[in-house]
């Protein structure tokens, strides 16, 4: 048996924090939260949302307009105001001539508008209106640890389970609520340790709701006003 030589695991550890860290560097994120309405407002002006699509892979805006076949100087406008929201991050600088050409990349592949919440809504674990402001705050409260974790070169500790039930009637859809809220509360009364040295707090949000098929959307136009 082979062992390892002292401080071997140490160092590999190391190296591969050093090695998450870079792919973090210069790997799109998987998903990127929009939480302002002003940012949104950029991100789905018509035809943005193809541009980013097309720059998952670093390229220029001269690169792109013969991809597209649409005027390098109208990608400039758009691609300069995504890159100033933030959608867009600079790779490199490359000199042709006397012109400067700038590449760029989407930093994420997928966009998610974060549902903004008015009052408080009341805790009533049977409203419709409860359950979307515990998903707004849910999905806000994401938002802000993936942006702390992707700085830090680190992953967000996530579980996420999915399912569909079809319930014979009201009367069984009632009966599994209270099952699964005696089973929820079984387990979290024998997981949580409120004085546990270094223990981290975790969030646990439970939702039944209908589920539906929706519609395919509309083809994106391709044309940028």
């Amino acid at each position: 048996m082979r062992m390892a030589a002292p401080g071997f695991t140490d160092k590999k550890i190391c190296l591969d924090r050093r090695v998450l860290r870079c792919l973090n560097r210069y790997m799109p994120a998987t998903l990127q939260i929009v939480q302002s309405p002003e940012k949104a407002g950029v991100l789905l002006q018509p035809g943005r949302l193809r541009l980013l699509e097309q720059l998952t892979e670093p390229d220029s805006a001269a690169g792109l307009a013969r991809r597209l076949g649409v005027p390098r100087q109208k990608l400039n406008y758009h691609l300069r105001e995504l890159e100033r929201e933030g959608f867009l991050e600079l790779i490199e600088e490359r000199r042709k001539g006397n012109c400067v050409e700038r590449v760029v990349r989407a930093v994420a592949r997928e966009y998610l508008i974060a549902p903004q919440t008015g009052d408080r809504v009341t805790a009533d674990r049977f409203s419709a209106a409860y359950l979307a402001s515990t998903a707004a705050r849910m999905i806000r409260e994401l938002a802000s640890f993936c942006i702390r974790a992707r700085r830090a070169g680190k992953r967000v500790a996530t579980l996420t389970l999915e399912t569909e039930i079809r319930f014979a009637s009201a009367q069984s859809r009632a009966a599994f609520a209270e099952e699964m809220t005696a089973c929820i509360a079984r387990l979290a009364a024998k997981y949580h340790n409120e004085q546990a040295e270094g223990g981290r707090r975790f969030r646990l949000l439970s939702a039944v709701y209908p589920a539906v098929r929706l519609e395919e959307s509309a083809t994106e136009s391709a044309n940028l006003e």
